[in-house]
């Protein structure tokens, strides 16, 4: 709905108090295989958490009530998505709340990265969803007006089934590495033991589970174990798909869960919301600090904030393995990727009002979900690739 113009000037005047505030505040990476992670020290990213903890409790940013929730009469009250099973969750809450108050309805269809970089290209949706940027080869394929809009940012946490052990099992990036490289084979293996004196694992095999489709989150998990294991950045490497060493496949992030919860002695990958929607118990990761961390919403965007304070003018970037004691270190971004020159203006304007209120007032049911919420900086570079969609030439925000 939009806000009425009493409420507009209570925000502004609160805004105004705000905005003085975040002005004392305060690569790089156009290719999908670098990471992002040069300048963050922990207190920076600590007071980032914080201040994105309050950006959620917050009415909504002068720059979201200037553009309205929904389109005007007349544009389209349909919208077609593809991509990412990452985003999901949030994006099962945010499209209903949507059309319930925007009657436009967002057909999403929950199927990989991959897919949703692939529907894109062949101009079958009217944006992909991806948890891994594009490649300029990517880009090029789907005509080379792609922009990138992060919408999210989340954990990707390694869930376990161990039976007798349903919390506290610490790893890190070399052991979990040489687990998914099949090097290790049993839960009791010295190198886990070392890490976890006391507990009690069992001599079970054990079993991982990895995606069978191409996938982002697939592209977030391999682009930290290159970032922690030489051996597996030669023989395996970070994309989309792999030729995994060992393990079977589960299709989505759904289905990678369900195949770690129905299996003794799994272990897998997917995002946050995940774990939580099918309790499944999940590890404690040693990060570059050498501090043991939950897979959570505010270990995200403390990771996220080194990568957020040098983003690259495409916005294309990841920031695994980051530094900071507070940063969970397989976290990411989320984006939508949309073409800039848009043949049907009555779609556009949809779609751009859609994807505002997404990156704006929608962001206040993400922590509920276990996403992190955007920062406000990063909700300003989302405006500005906003506001380079055309239809028919002409802006579709005003500039």
């Amino acid at each position: 709905m939009r806000p009425g113009r009493q409420i507009g000037i209570l925000v502004s005047l609160a805004l105004a108090a705000t905005l003085a505030l975040a002005c004392s505040s305060n690569k790089n990476n156009s290719n999908q295989n670098k990471t992002v992670g040069t300048a963050a020290r922990a207190a920076t990213q600590v007071a980032a958490v914080s201040a994105t903890s309050a950006a959620t409790k917050a009415p909504a940013s002068p720059a979201a009530s200037s553009v309205p929730m929904c389109p005007p009469s007349g544009a389209a009250n349909a919208l077609i998505g593809a991509g990412s099973t990452f985003d999901n969750p949030l994006f099962s809450k945010l499209f209903d709340v949507y059309n319930q108050q925007c009657k436009v309805q967002v057909n999403y269809q929950s199927i990989g990265s991959g897919g949703g970089i692939q529907q894109l290209t062949q101009k079958t949706v009217q944006f992909g969803a991806t948890d891994a940027p594009l490649t300029d080869e990517q880009i090029k394929a789907a005509g080379g007006d792609v922009v990138h809009i992060p919408v999210t940012i989340g954990a990707v946490p390694v869930g376990y089934n161990l039976p007798g052990v349903k919390s506290g099992m610490k790893l890190t990036g070399d052991t979990l590495a040489k687990i998914f490289m099949g090097q290790i084979k049993k839960w009791n293996d010295p190198a886990i033991k070392v890490i976890n004196p006391g507990a009690n694992l069992p001599d079970l095999d054990i079993a991982v589970v990895h995606r069978s489709d191409g996938s982002g989150t697939s592209f977030i998990f391999t682009s930290y174990l290159s970032a922690v294991s030489p051996d597996w950045k030669s023989k395996v490497g970070a994309a989309t798909s792999v030729e995994w060493p060992t393990g079977s496949g589960g299709k989505g992030s759904e289905g990678v869960a369900g195949l770690v919860k129905q299996t003794p002695g799994g272990i897998g990958y997917f995002e946050l919301a995940y774990a939580v929607q099918n309790t499944i118990t999940v590890a404690t990761l040693q990060n570059q600090a050498g501090k043991f961390v939950d897979p959570t919403s505010d270990g995200a965007s403390a990771a996220a904030a080194g990568a957020i304070a040098n983003l690259p003018p495409d916005l294309r970037a990841t920031f695994v393995n980051a530094p900071g004691d507070a940063s969970y270190p397989i976290s990411g971004f989320s984006w939508v990727a949309i073409n800039t020159g848009q043949s049907d203006a009555k779609v556009a304007q949809s779609l751009v009002s859609l994807l505002w209120w997404v990156t704006h007032d929608g962001q206040k049911y993400a922590q509920d979900l276990s996403y992190a919420p955007l920062p406000e900086q990063l909700q300003k570079l989302d405006e500005a690739q906003l506001k380079k969609i055309t239809a028919d030439g002409k802006p579709v925000l005003a500039q």
